[in-house]
């Protein structure tokens, strides 16, 4: 059973964490393997083996991690016991399925090359369009662990609702974040920091941030209606993260990203775009609307020229200075110690990432 794949940033666990949380990826695995709801091939068998190891595994595991800690934070614990440790991690897996799940059909969709500096799954040779079987194959994976392992408990139904209801919801963002792009090819001008903040929430917040501290939540035997106040800041955290995103796309390394980004070709409704927009005299916005969203190198090179010349990239840092001082802020005025210690967690986990 591979694991070599499974990259987990230090600041996260201890190295016995990690090795549990690899070993607890082999078991999962072989229970898919040996799941006797389908009567599978040799050759099915080798298929899934290889959906799962190339998908799943590869990650920086932050949303598994993510669960783990929140949890420990909740129970005021430093250690774990068996079980918890079990579960907590098993939900962590969950949350990095789930987000296999997306990424493979969000590839699809984004026509994309690179996935954790590899090919994406659907290009690699024989796979092609199978990938769209795989992910909901991934997907189903899920429902089957959280059937398996959290079934009898008190929160059971919870957590399917809340699985369902955030995979609506990302969905709904990609469906934003799609359509948008029509509407800028017919006028650039529409973009806007409204519409990139709601395909920010939907896309990526609820599934990337708000998910694993709400399992955690459960898990800790918490009603996720009482913390309604965590789940606003976590969205706004969201919003934090994907002006990441768009930043990194166009300035990070691909060799620390991952991927190559393709937001200016795919005329991606990005915070990078909707700032210049809005700073940009009329030449310099007569340069945009000739350039943005055309798969030409040159064209990519002027708009990113345009991006530096409008000094962008000093305006992000600008941002994220504001955006963390601000969610601290909101972080700290919360009266439970335990919530602001999660929060802070989550949040210096992806403050001046770089990947």
């Amino acid at each position: 059973m591979a694991t070599e794949g499974v990259v987990v940033a230090k600041d996260f666990a201890g190295a016995d964490m990690m090795a549990t949380f690899k070993e607890i990826y082999s078991k999962l695995k072989e229970e898919i393997l040996q799941d006797p709801i389908f009567e599978f091939t040799d050759e099915s068998l080798h298929w899934i083996d290889r959906i799962v190891d190339y998908n799943v595994l590869g990650g920086k595991c932050n949303r598994g991690f993510f669960v783990i800690d929140s949890y420990k934070i909740f129970k005021g614990v430093d250690v774990l016991s068996k079980e918890d440790t079990f579960l907590a991690c098993t939900l962590g897996w969950c949350l990095e399925w789930f987000q296999a799940y997306f990424n493979v059909h969000d590839d699809i969709m984004n026509n994309s090359q690179t996935r954790r500096g590899r090919p994406c799954w659907f290009r690699v040779p024989k796979v092609g369009l199978i990938a769209v079987n795989d992910g909901f194959i991934l997907r189903g994976h899920v429902s089957r662990f959280i059937r398996r392992h959290f079934k009898g408990k008190p929160y059971y139904v919870d957590l399917i609702n809340l699985f369902t209801e955030i995979d609506f919801k990302t969905a709904s963002g990609k469906m934003l974040d799609l359509i948008t792009t029509h509407e800028g090819e017919k006028d650039l001008t529409k973009y806007n920091v409204t519409i990139h903040h709601h395909i920010a929430q939907y896309k990526i917040a609820y599934c990337s941030l708000y998910l694993p501290v709400a399992c955690a939540l459960l898990l800790a035997g918490e009603n996720l209606d009482n913390f309604r106040n965590v789940k606003n800041i976590l969205i706004e955290m969201g919003t934090h993260y994907q002006v990441q995103d768009d930043y990194l796309d166009c300035f990070g390394d691909p060799k620390s990203t991952g991927k190559i980004g393709t937001d200016i070709e795919k005329y991606k409704c990005s915070w990078l775009v909707v700032q210049a927009l809005e700073h940009a005299d009329e030449n310099q916005k007569s340069i945009l609307f000739e350039n943005y969203g055309k798969p030409y190198p040159a064209c990519v090179c002027k708009v990113k020229d345009l991006y530096k010349e409008l000094n962008l990239e000093e305006m992000f840092h600008e941002y994220e200075r504001k955006s963390y001082n601000k969610l601290i802020t909101d972080i700290e005025a919360q009266p439970n110690k335990h919530v602001q210690n999660v929060l802070k967690s989550v949040l210096h986990k992806i403050y001046k990432r770089k990947m």
